[in-house]
């Protein structure tokens, strides 16, 4: 008898039924027209919740400046997982040297030089440099789609690494912003499970790297700064985190300068859908066949008029 959680097994699956398409890229897989469907039409059923939260909507692309980076501390906290982007800077004669020892099946990437913008690796770090500054009264409230990037080669089907989130970035005040983190901690709870999911939360930590990660980790959960939505997709025991909630406090709005009335530095934190996983939730739990899915998780992501 197959395992019910044999990650090969589901991916072999989603390969079969057309929702993803192979690449020689770990963790970089084509999606169908299926695939797309049903994660737009989450990303669609996301916002229509939010319709009353008077979200404002920032688009930027998905790369991002590199003293960005390097200004968050993301070099300090979570090396292993960036994306550096390098291109070619040389004359003609470079240029044929570097296609031949390609042609050659020799080693080539040394003759590149490093730019200035790297991979995004969190939808939402654009946007605290442009609230620098003085919050108006009750703070700003942002949503942002965007494609992020994190360095995770892996055949596991949830662990990619190009990714799409739909994140909300809530900055005001300490009290303000925890409580619509608390807020939308039970509203996403209820829009997962509405959609037949076996959602539960969690408290979770962020992968810091090494020694000193373990530290921030444990102080993470300690202060229950991150929550997470679990569902089991590829393990029952272990089971894939699909929406995430981090309340950074003063971490960002402090390097930035975000502040909110008499000066005081404010607290910024967000929370965020991860797409690709709500649709592979969505099809290890309700089967390869959408038309077999339940009527009334259809009705949700297939509105009729």
């Amino acid at each position: 008898m197959t395992d019910r959680y044999d990650p090969q097994a589901f991916r072999a699956g989603l390969e079969e039924h057309g929702w993803i398409l192979p690449t020689p890229v770990k963790g970089g897989y084509g999606r169908g027209p299926l695939f797309e469907d049903v994660l737009n039409r989450f990303d669609a059923l996301v916002m229509r919740s939010a319709e009353g939260d008077g979200a404002t909507e920032l688009t930027y692309p998905p790369i991002v400046a590199r003293a960005l980076i390097e200004k968050m501390g993301y070099l300090d906290n979570f090396p292993q997982l960036i994306g550096s982007v390098h291109s070619f800077f040389g004359k003609d004669l470079q240029a044929r040297e570097m296609a031949d020892l390609a042609r050659g099946g020799e080693r080539w990437e040394h003759m590149l030089d490093i730019t200035e913008v790297m991979l995004l690796p969190a939808a939402c770090y654009p946007i605290y440099p442009n609230f620098s500054g003085l919050l108006p009264e009750g703070g700003r409230l942002i949503t942002t789609k965007n494609w992020c990037y994190r360095h995770e080669p892996s055949d596991e089907p949830t662990r990619l690494q190009s990714f799409r989130m739909r994140e909300f970035i809530r900055l005001g005040a300490p009290e303000e912003v925890e409580a619509w983190r608390d807020s939308w901690l039970e509203r996403g709870l209820a829009l997962l499970k509405g959609l037949g999911l076996p959602a539960a939360p969690d408290v979770a930590n962020d992968p810091f790297f090494g020694r000193a990660g373990r530290v921030m980790a444990n102080s993470q959960r300690e202060q229950r700064l991150k929550f997470e939505i679990l569902v089991p997709v590829i393990s029952e025991e272990n089971p894939t985190a699909i929406c995430s909630f981090n309340w950074h406090q003063e971490h960002f709005s402090g390097k930035f300068g975000i502040r909110r009335s008499g000066d005081r530095v404010a607290h910024t934190a967000c929370l965020g859908f991860g797409l690709e996983r709500v649709t592979l939730a969505l099809i290890k739990t309700h089967g390869f066949d959408v038309q077999a899915w339940p009527a009334e998780v259809r009705a949700q992501l297939w509105p009729k008029g």
